[in-house]
């Protein structure tokens, strides 16, 4: 929790994050994944300052549950002084102990955000889904909860202002806008619309350029043409030299390797060229033949994808 020191900007934990979205799919499924496709109400998250804090706590956490789809799980919230934002006790359950920041005792409309990324780390648990290191499994956890139609509550409890400054959560405020994006082209469902921090506006807008940026590299056919006369470029130079390095062109993310001896039109021993590239909306890598147009679609989100290789 950022309370009033510097809060880290851009994209520092993106490949992790990637790596989070392509994990959630492949443990979830496609179908698993699509009954979120509705995300957490404001109104179902609501606290003002004459509820019970206890009470309210309670109630909101309920809420939590109820949207992960946890059954027969009990959250137990209580408060204290520490310096991280909340803490759960991943036990065997039903029960989990939840301990928030004393400072949402006077900073409630923020529980909400805090249980969102807490309850996600119950949800994972009994998942059995995790990142090898602390901050890979707290990036995953905070990827998980803005995928799953939650995490718009942390990316609003980023507030700036000339005097202070708060942020819940490991991502920065870019990469949450970046991954709820991500859920709104698949869901088609605007976070915006919920937004009281104008801080949260600003980093959304700039995560959805960059999750729209994915959707414009080549071989897809959205490319622009900068990207597809570099892919022309790095293409010709892949089919005439096909040594590993000569296949793996820097800075792009796609990547040239010959198919496997013997396959049909191998007449030189090193196969076709096929080129690989993540999938734009889970991450996956896809492989597919060099010949033109081909349609391609993803085995793990079941994304159709027009390319042109």
């Amino acid at each position: 929790m950022a309370n009033g020191g510097p809060v880290e900007h851009g994209y520092p934990h993106l490949e992790t994050v990637r790596a989070a979205i392509n994990a959630l799919y492949k443990r979830l499924s496609y179908d698993t994944v699509q009954t979120f496709a509705t995300s957490v109400a404001p109104v179902d998250v609501a606290f003002c300052d004459t509820d019970d804090l206890y009470l309210g706590a309670q109630r909101v956490a309920r809420q939590m549950v109820r949207h992960y789809r946890l059954p027969d799980a009990r959250m137990i919230v209580g408060f204290r002084e520490m310096t991280h934002a909340a803490n759960v006790e991943l036990a065997a359950g039903p029960e989990y102990f939840i301990e928030l920041n004393d400072r949402f005792r006077t900073h409630r409309r923020d529980i909400g955000a805090a249980l969102a990324h807490e309850v996600m780390h119950v949800y994972l648990h009994r998942l059995d889904l995790s990142f090898p290191g602390t901050r890979d499994n707290e990036i995953l956890t905070d990827t998980a909860a803005a995928y799953l139609g939650a995490g718009w509550l942390l990316l609003d409890a980023f507030r700036q202002d000339a005097a202070s400054s708060q942020k819940l959560g490991y991502l920065t405020p870019e990469e949450f806008g970046y991954v709820l994006a991500k859920r709104a082209l698949v869901f088609d469902e605007d976070p915006a619309i919920w937004f009281t921090s104008p801080q949260a506006y600003t980093a959304y807008a700039a995560g959805m350029e960059l999750a729209r940026h994915d959707t414009r590299q080549p071989p897809l056919t959205a490319a622009g043409w900068a990207g597809r006369r570099r892919y022309a470029r790095d293409r010709r130079h892949a089919q005439d030299h096909r040594s590993p390095d000569a296949s793996q062109p820097g800075g792009v993310p796609y990547s040239f390797t010959p198919d496997s001896p013997g396959s049909p039109g191998d007449h030189d021993g090193r196969g076709p060229l096929r080129v690989s590239f993540p999938c734009p909306t889970c991450h996956q890598r896809i492989r597919v033949p060099v010949r033109g147009r081909v349609r391609a679609r993803c085995g793990v989100c079941r994304t159709v994808l027009e390319c042109d290789t």
